[in-house]
């Protein structure tokens, strides 16, 4: 780029790069045009478009430092839009305005290399494209959304862009780092993490099998995950290795799962222990991808939905929400208080208990808040509550399988613990 500023002049090169960028989108329009069976319902081309962002070139530049001369044209060509959506409108009964849009954004490509950089302009073009193309995507996407979920995402808006700036951070109980702002920080967090798996799952692999249901549901909820597949391979006749290699998807979710946790909530401890998190994740998904290869041949052709009413639960309802916060309030001061009477040892225990109810909110607890230990206790105390739930994950696939799943859980499981504690011993 360098090379290329000595040759050309700072003006030649930004012309370059809106006539460029205008002629993509351009492009994208003329694709439309030849598309549309009725072209009169497209504005503009290729050329167009061009020309339009020439035109917001011109203005912006012979301006100076003025905007003036620029907006002027702006204003211009908003009023010759305007008449060719108000025949749109009148004469061939269409209301669609995307094209004009596009038209006045292409004319702001000047200001926006000039005042930016070209990392932004690229980003406004390509996300003109991309809206551009996923028009029928977005119509299909519409189609299948009903009002609760338009009334979902406003709930998660609401709780995580207008409770949780406005919440106070000072300590509840001095010592505990316990704050309203991290009891909700950490309640938004999960139940953004779920939501985002419970959407994927219902709109883009609503008929995703029995894989996609693990490796979703290793997102939203592990356990829950193991015990709707082992129920449902309680009732398979035949082979089953594609519900063992599903539950182990979900367990590699899950690591993954809490990696992030880590990330979001701890950076300098991520940046330290993120090869735990990482082997664990390899590891599992290898078990995965055995029981995956050992399924048998008629398996392989065959492709079963997974239905339950466990997995449609929205985690946005606001029980699960609060339910989850108590429960982070809950470990958070039985963690503190641990310290204070038992001290290290008193987590290690705590950690190992914990393991039979949800771990994320004592990991978070962990993650997130200030507790006066080291920090290889903290991943010790997580990776323990880890192996600790994923026996009792084990265990609850061996009960509701009635026994059909023991061996291959039993193996599995038994490799990732294994592994897990030999990560202990090696790097703790």
């Amino acid at each position: 780029m360098e090379s290329i500023t000595n040759i050309l002049s700072e003006h030649m090169i930004n012309f370059i790069v809106v006539a460029l960028m205008s002629l993509v989108i351009g492009l994208s329009q003329r694709k439309l045009y030849l598309k549309n069976s009725d072209i009169l319902n497209t504005f503009g081309s290729d050329r167009t478009f061009t020309l339009i962002g020439i035109l917001g070139y011109i203005l912006y530049v012979i301006g100076n430092e003025s905007l003036t001369a620029f907006l002027c044209g702006g204003a211009a060509l908003t009023l010759f839009l305007g008449i060719n959506y108000a025949q749109k409108i009148f004469v061939r009964q269409s209301a669609g305005i995307t094209s004009i849009m596009i038209a006045l954004i292409t004319y702001c490509i000047a200001p926006i290399v000039y005042r930016t950089s070209l990392t932004v302009t690229i980003l406004v073009v390509v996300s003109v494209l991309i809206l551009t193309e996923m028009k029928d995507k977005f119509t299909q996407l519409t189609k299948k959304m009903n009002d609760e979920e338009f009334i979902n995402l406003a709930k998660f808006l609401i709780i995580a862009g207008v409770v949780l700036p406005i919440l106070p951070k000072n300590e509840l109980i001095e010592g505990s780092g316990l704050t309203p702002y991290t009891i909700w920080l950490a309640t938004v967090v999960i139940s953004g993490i779920s939501y985002i798996s419970y959407l994927v799952k219902k709109y883009l692999f609503p008929d995703g099998g029995v894989i996609i249901t693990g490796i979703l549901g290793g997102i939203y909820s592990s356990t829950a995950t193991c015990i709707i597949l082992a129920k449902k391979a309680k009732d398979k006749t035949g082979e089953i290795n594609e519900y063992v290699c599903a539950i182990f998807c979900a367990i590699t979710m899950m690591y993954f799962k809490i990696l992030v946790l880590l990330g979001i909530f701890n950076i300098e401890l991520t940046a330290r222990y993120w090869y735990l998190f990482a082997i664990m994740i390899a590891v599992s998904a290898l078990v995965a991808l055995f029981y995956w290869k050992k399924r048998g041949e008629k398996q392989k052709d065959t492709k079963e939905v997974i239905e339950t009413d466990e997995e449609e639960k929205n985690p946005l309802e606001f029980k699960v929400a609060i339910l989850f916060a108590f429960l982070f309030i809950a470990f958070t001061l039985v963690t503190h208080y641990a310290l204070i009477y038992f001290g290290d040892s008193g987590l290690r225990i705590l950690s190992i208990i914990v393991g039979v109810t949800d771990i994320n909110p004592f990991i978070i607890n962990l993650f997130q808040t200030q507790h006066n230990v080291s920090e290889s206790l903290l991943i010790l105390a997580a990776f323990q509550a880890i192996i600790s739930n994923n026996v009792v994950k084990m265990l609850y696939g061996i009960f509701f399988s009635e026994k059909k799943l023991t061996r291959p859980l039993c193996v599995g499981f038994g490799v990732i613990c294994l592994c897990n504690i030999l990560l202990l011993l090696i790097f703790i």
